[in-house]
């Protein structure tokens, strides 16, 4: 009689699971692709991936590491990720098909939230004899690992200064460009992140540097005109050691970004979590640059398409949405 009974328990547990909701048990699992290492990407990728996993119960997102943001680009739209962070320029130039060498349009891409502002940081050793950007002629760069966001944002700059040609370019992520360039490996080290940078620090504790204002010179070529994404920005004085000077750069926004086939339900429920107070607050904690995210900045710098689920949830918050944001 006991066995009939636990037998009867065992298929009964069974019918109510078979008949349970399947988003009851069913994990949705995601893939976020970040960045380098050392790199700003990473740091928020990976802040972003934990607290979603943490707070929405059926979702599970993991943080993969990438070249930055050109391969993040790529990775979104094929569907092989599902999340990522692209710079906003790279957005804008890829759906037009105006990336350098890559005429394909990457539509499939769809912008949720600006992030941060991510300026150009061009570093040499104070003794390296390089005091302006003429002098990197002959001059071996490091401008970040091929298919990140910084080697695309170097190879449009010193294009347009008429230098990409003139300088030996080393595609070399942030960290390694760091103990390069204190070994002398290397002679100029290209930054495109949000300051202060950890590896810009590191070059700093051991070297004495010098960072190279970017700004006079791009005027002069028009590049503000070709590349309207870009904005100027002052790096201030004492956010290095050593750089006790105001340095002028230009910077892009560095944008979350969620694959055209991401379920509206997911991208609104990532972005609640996220842009809550809590939310907001444990991102301060893993990269203090994530002060600069605000519910009233979230679409600054963005000129491109915003999810769907996007487009629910900034509505919701008293948000302008425009025709940019909606041409899908």
């Amino acid at each position: 009689m006991k066995k009939r009974w636990l037998a009867w328990l065992a298929i009964a547990a069974v019918t109510a699971l078979s008949a349970a909701p399947a988003g009851l048990w069913a994990k949705e699992r995601l893939a976020f692709s970040g960045g380098p290492e050392g790199g700003t990407f990473q740091y928020f990728s990976n802040g972003i991936s934990t607290w979603v996993s943490r707070n929405i119960p059926d979702v599970e997102v993991s943080n993969t590491a990438s070249a930055g943001s050109l391969e993040n680009l790529r990775r979104v739209n094929s569907g092989d990720v599902d999340f990522g962070i692209v710079y906003s320029g790279d957005i804008y130039l890829g759906r037009g098909g105006h990336l350098t060498k890559d005429t394909r349009k990457y539509k499939n891409v769809h912008a949720m939230a600006y992030l941060y502002g991510a300026p150009a940081h061009l570093i040499v050793l104070e003794k390296s004899g390089i005091n302006s950007l003429k002098d990197l002629a002959g001059k071996r760069v490091a401008v970040g690992g091929a298919g990140s966001g910084a080697a695309g944002a170097a190879q449009r700059y010193f294009t347009s200064l008429g230098l990409w040609d003139k300088i030996n370019a080393e595609f070399i992520g942030y960290s390694k460009a760091a103990s390069a360039l204190g070994d002398r490996l290397i002679d100029a080290m290209w930054v495109f992140a949000g300051y202060p940078n950890a590896s810009v620090i590191q070059a700093a504790a051991s070297n004495k540097i010098k960072i190279l204002s970017l700004v006079e010179e791009a005027e002069k070529k028009g590049f503000f005109d070709e590349y309207p994404f870009y904005t100027r920005i002052t790096i201030p004085a004492g956010t290095y050691t050593g750089v006790d000077y105001p340095v002028k750069s230009f910077q892009d926004s560095a944008v979350w970004v969620a694959g055209k086939h991401v379920k509206q339900e997911i991208v609104y429920r990532a972005l609640a979590e996220i842009f809550s107070a809590k939310g907001l607050a444990y991102m301060v904690k893993v990269k203090s640059t994530a002060k600069a995210m605000s519910i009233e900045g979230s679409l600054s710098g963005i000129i491109t398409p915003i999810h769907e689920g996007a487009e629910k949830f900034w509505q919701e918050k008293g948000l302008n949405i425009s025709a940019e944001h909606t041409s899908r």
